[in-house]
């Protein structure tokens, strides 16, 4: 597609497109209560453990595999930490740790029948969806174990202190100069990183998009990250868990773009017979991405029992199918092969803009159910229609 003689590529950047028009609808449609302080906070804070989640699930789709059990996983090791803070008294950060160890066991144990014994994933974790609420609801009943320590609380729901005091924003206001600082270095970072990728794309021979749309996106990201620090540090300052998520998303897109073991997940899923031809260990990174998918589901756990104080029988409900749908709206292809961290967080920051915004203008239940399966579809035969477009058959 070509915009002033600038070449979009509408497979990578339609996503962006669409989630800055529903933004814009649903701040139309609530006179702007959606942009408000409180409320960008409110959708990062209420949302965070899908994001975790959607972390995970990009790279479990990208390998051609699925996971329909970390909404189970969620509530299984959000009962473990209540068990061990609440119930034995142990100290957090010991029983943190073992909840971590007990997700990563979780995945260990799904991850060697598919990896090692062949069964297809939707079987295994549909199990496991089974298997884990099961023991969720043995080891709670039909009560939750709470309250937790503070320092898990603030975790879930608390915010950065304000270490330099606030600087005055004109007719904004008030706004915490620390998180503030920590957004122009994370613009900085952003920078950097786009400019390095060019530059290696470049010195390999790769096709790079025109210095013209290069520029426009990298304003078009720091604007963003700039508007949403500056509404954050005018209310209380950056969430926890928005760091926490931050961290990850770092982490989890160097790891999927410059690691021998992230271009071997795309391997996998783009053509498994090449990648096992090429010398690819497939059974052991399979194995390790749902080793993976275990501890982020155990950090998604804490996460959800830390904000309600309390860890409950039904906790997770449908937190896959949330996480699922962040991945394919965030540009998975439904085959494998095809996905970025950053597009996995995008589509469940869709999800969670649809969710916040039908509840402000006082939408049911079912209309917000129908709006998401209608964005979810869309997105899927978005994908399929650009195939289609660029000849690709798989």
């Amino acid at each position: 597609m070509s915009l002033g003689g600038l070449s979009l590529n509408l497979r990578s950047s339609g996503i962006y497109i669409a989630f800055a028009l529903i933004i814009a609808l649903f701040s139309v449609l609530t006179d702007g209560a959606l942009l408000t302080p409180q409320n960008i906070s409110n959708i990062i804070v209420q949302n965070s453990y899908v994001l975790i989640l959607a972390i995970g699930m990009i790279l479990i789709i990208i390998a051609g595999h699925i996971d329909l059990s970390v909404g189970s996983v969620v509530a299984v090791t959000g009962a473990l930490s209540a068990v061990l803070m609440v119930n034995m008294g142990l100290p957090w950060p010991l029983a943190l740790l073992i909840t971590l160890v007990a997700g990563a066991l979780i995945g260990a144990w799904q991850g060697y029948w598919i990896a090692y014994f062949g069964i297809p994933a939707f079987i295994v974790t549909l199990a496991g969806m089974l298997l884990f609420r099961a023991l969720t609801l043995t080891v709670l009943g039909n009560q939750g174990i709470g309250p937790f320590p503070d320092q898990v609380r603030t975790l879930a729901n608390g915010f950065t202190n304000g270490y330099l005091g606030n600087i005055g924003l004109g007719p904004l206001g008030g706004a915490d100069l620390f998180s503030l600082l920590i957004g122009l270095v994370a613009i900085a970072g952003m920078f950097a990183s786009q400019w390095r990728s060019r530059n290696a794309r470049k010195g390999y021979g790769q096709t790079v998009e025109p210095m013209a749309l290069f520029v426009l996106k990298l304003v078009a990201g720091a604007a963003l990250i700039l508007f949403l620090v500056v509404q954050l540090a005018r209310f209380k300052n950056l969430p926890w868990v928005l760091v926490l998520l931050a961290v990850l998303v770092l982490a989890y897109s160097l790891m999927a773009n410059r690691t021998v073991f992230g271009r071997q997940i795309y391997a996998i899923g783009g053509n498994l017979q090449a990648a096992v031809m090429s010398g690819v260990k497939v059974k052991s990174v399979v194995f390790w991405i749902f080793v993976n998918m275990g501890v982020l589901s155990a950090i998604a756990g804490i996460i959800f029992a830390g904000r309600l104080n309390q860890a409950g029988p039904t906790a997770g409900n449908s937190f896959e199918l949330d996480a699922i749908a962040a991945a394919f709206i965030g540009g998975a292809a439904v085959q494998g092969g095809v996905g970025k961290v950053v597009g996995a967080i995008t589509g469940g920051l869709i999800m969670a803009v649809i969710n916040n915004g039908m509840s402000l203008i006082g939408s049911p239940s079912e209309r917000v159910m129908l709006v998401k399966g209608i964005v979810l579809l869309a997105a899927v035969a978005f994908d399929v229609w650009t195939k289609r477009r660029a000849g690709v058959s798989r």
